[in-house]
C-alpha cells in the first residue's frame, strides 16, 4: 500500500507530467545479461574498463567484463548494506546504507549511513564520510568533479564536493525509495524502484525530461542502475526493503533495458 508521502509524491509527478505535455515515455524490455559472483547486486557504475558492481551482503566492489560478466577486478571493502556505487577522480565511491545485511557484523563496524572512499589500486579505505543528511544512501555518481547522492531526509539529490562533502547543489526528488543514478546531461537518470520508473530529472530544478517504465512485478526489480553508450543497465540484488529475500526470478542478475 502506497503511504501518504507516496501517495502525494505519484500525483504531484502526475500533474507535472500533464503540464509538461510531451515528456517521452518508454516501455522497456529487460534483457538478461550474466549473474554477478554473489547474486546480491545492489549498485553498478559503468566504465570503459567494465562494469563495476556493489554486492549487498559482503560489500565487496567487483569489477566485470562487459561482454562475459567474467570478474576483471575483486576489492572488499567497508562499506556495509551496500547501495551505490561511483568511480571518479581516481577513486571507488561505496554508499554503505546503515549496518550489514544477511550477515554478521564485523568488530567495531559501523552501522551508519556514510559513503566510503576506496584506493582501487591498494584496495584501502581512504576516507569515510558522512550523508550530508545524515542518512543512509542508495544512488551514488560521480561526474563533473562532484559527488551525486541521494538523500531521503531531505527528499533531494544532493551535488557534493569529493573533498570537503560541502553540499553545492540540491534538486528535489519525486518517488519514494530513490535507488540508482546515471549522468545525462542536462539531465540525471534517478531510478525509483519501489514504482518501477525510471525519471531524468533536469539537475538544474528537477523537471522531469524524459520516462522510462517496467511492468510492475515484472523482473527484474530494480536495484543499482547506470547509463552506458546509450543504454540503461540495472541489477536485481534479490533483497527487499527490511533485509528480506524479495523471490524476484531475476535475483543476482545484470540486465539492459531497451526500448
Amino acid at each position: 500500500m502506497m503511504n501518504r508521502r507516496g501517495f502525494l509524491g505519484a500525483t504531484l509527478l502526475g500533474a507535472q507530467l500533464s503540464a509538461a505535455g510531451r515528456v517521452p515515455t518508454h516501455k522497456a524490455k529487460p534483457v538478461k545479461l550474466f549473474a554477478t559472483p554473489e547474486g546480491h547486486p545492489n549498485a553498478l557504475e559503468a566504465t570503459p574498463e567494465g562494469l563495476w558492481v556493489g554486492e549487498q551482503v559482503s560489500d565487496t566492489a567487483y569489477l566485470l567484463d562487459w561482454k562475459t560478466g567474467k570478474v576483471l577486478k575483486k576489492i572488499p571493502t567497508e562499506a556495509s548494506n551496500t547501495s551505490g556505487i561511483a568511480f571518479g577522480g581516481g577513486y571507488l565511491w561505496m554508499a554503505a546504507n546503515g549496518g550489514p545485511v544477511m550477515r554478521a557484523a564485523k568488530p567495531d563496524e559501523r552501522k551508519d549511513g556514510r559513503i566510503v572512499k576506496v584506493d582501487p589500486e591498494l584496495g584501502r579505505t581512504v576516507g569515510v564520510f558522512e550523508v550530508p543528511d545524515g542518512g543512509g544512501c542508495h544512488g551514488l555518481v560521480y561526474a563533473e568533479g562532484s559527488l551525486w547522492m541521494t538523500c531521503f531526509k531531505w527528499k533531494v539529490i544532493a551535488q557534493v564536493d569529493p573533498d570537503t562533502f560541502q553540499v553545492r547543489h540540491t534538486f528535489p526528488l519525486h518517488l519514494t525509495r530513490p535507488h540508482g543514478l546515471a549522468w545525462d546531461p542536462p539531465g540525471m537518470w534517478v531510478g525509483y524502484s519501489n514504482d518501477y520508473i525510471f525519471l531524468k530529472q533536469d539537475i538544474a530544478d528537477g523537471r522531469v525530461l524524459e520516462v522510462v517504465t517496467l511492468e510492475k512485478g515484472e523482473t527484474p526489480d530494480p536495484h543499482g542502475m547506470d547509463i552506458y553508450q546509450g543504454k540503461m543497465y540495472v541489477c536485481d540484488a534479490g533483497i527487499a526493503p527490511g533485509a528480506k529475500p524479495s523471490g524476484s526470478t531475476g535475483a543476482g542478475y545484470v540486465y539492459r533495458l531497451d526500448w
